[in-house]
């Protein structure tokens, strides 16, 4: 096939669907390949940044939860959304559709296999998620950002490829940067952020537990944390009374370099999160996003915590004395930081997205130089 025609990605609904999108467009086009985006409009502000040729709106919607009433609604928009990607995919002739996840990725992935052309999805998390296990039976391959993933049969084997998550360039830049090991009776540095759903969870039970400290290792701590807009005096304000060193900010544009720069991560543990964590290479206390289906921050976590580069503590243990108790025990004795810091870096792929690309030409039958990285399949 020739290069001319574009690889179109289809990615919507958060930006850890788009983060790895963007990633693998970057490689594309690095290639000479044409990338065009395929997403709803809930994004629009990321969407209006993403490094595409063209941007395809596509109506969808969440079919799971809510009323019956609201499911069949959701379903009636999801129809419109096959209807309107068939039209797209007809006029633009992609070579290939690469879905990212996440309901927005139905109607374009879905309309690709009607019109029999190669498709590919990416599944970032440990679990496989809904709409990506809707489509499982239907694409031409899968691609993982984990090796083990639960729910993916033994059937996909021959179409299943171990690429990991495609990070962001401002990501791998981080990456370059080695620990800072920290020395016993030395400073801490302190990274906290949860994502849209979860900082609110940091900001009620981080400062506290610092607060609880004792003055000579409050002085010896430097934090930056994110916080919700409604939330940040609060912290603010908590941080002062303890004497503690922080930025505190509803969000931090540098803040792979934040991580980097930090002894200690404390998150939660979406797919992108745990990605960036081990490219980086840097130790991180996860609290997995309670209430989910598909338990899939949970998994996430648990594959940095085996090998010793995370503690994963559940939202129900995550009180103010077990946050203290952790960072108190590093206070006196930073060794295991270093330990996990090593055992996360030798966990992290920073050329996923060159991986990921290798797979994509392959489907799209455009030949992949000798020197590309070679993907792994499981």
């Amino acid at each position: 096939m020739s290069v001319g025609r574009p690889v179109l990605l289809a990615a919507g609904g958060t930006g850890g669907h788009l983060f790895p999108a963007e990633a693998l467009a970057v490689a594309l086009r690095g290639r000479g390949v044409r990338v065009f985006l395929a997403t709803d409009g809930r994004v629009e502000q990321i969407a209006q940044t993403f490094p595409a040729e063209r941007v395809v709106r596509i109506p969808s919607a969440t079919p799971s939860g809510g009323s019956i009433v609201a499911k069949a609604f959701a379903a009636l928009k999801l129809g419109r959304g096959v209807m309107a990607s068939l039209r797209a995919l007809r006029a633009e002739r992609p070579a290939c559709v690469v879905g990212f996840g996440g309901y927005p990725t139905v109607p374009p992935v879905f309309a690709a296999t009607i019109l029999q052309i190669p498709t590919l999805i990416h599944e970032q998390n440990g679990v496989i998620g809904r709409a990506n296990k809707f489509l499982l039976p239907r694409v031409s391959a899968i691609a993982t950002g984990f090796a083990d993933v639960k729910g993916v049969p033994d059937s996909m084997a021959s179409r299943r490829h171990y690429t990991g998550n495609p990070i962001r360039p401002a990501v791998i830049e981080a990456a370059r940067t080695p620990y800072a090991a920290p020395v016993a009776g030395g400073d801490l540095r302190l990274a906290v952020f949860g994502g849209s759903q979860g900082a609110r969870i940091m900001s009620e039970i981080v400062p506290p537990a610092l607060l609880s400290l004792p003055p000579d290792a409050r002085a010896r701590l430097h934090v930056d944390q994110q916080a919700r807009p409604e939330d940040l005096e609060a912290v603010r304000a908590a941080y002062a009374e303890a004497g503690i060193a922080a930025s505190v900010e509803p969000f931090f544009k540098d803040l792979p370099a934040r991580m980097a720069a930090a002894h200690l991560v404390i998150s939660r543990s979406g797919a992108s999160t745990v990605a960036e964590l081990a490219a980086i290479g840097r130790p991180s206390v996860l609290v997995p996003l309670p209430g989910a289906l598909d338990q899939d921050q949970a998994a996430n976590a648990k594959t940095l915590a085996e090998i010793g580069a995370a503690t994963l503590v559940m939202q129900p243990d995550f009180t103010p004395e077990r946050v203290a108790t952790e960072i108190a025990a590093h206070l006196v004795d930073p060794s295991s930081l270093v330990r996990a810091a090593a055992s996360a870096k030798g966990a992290g792929i920073t050329d996923a997205a060159e991986r990921l690309a290798d797979v994509v030409l392959n489907l799209a039958g455009i030949a992949v130089s000798e020197g590309s990285p070679a993907t792994r399949a499981t």
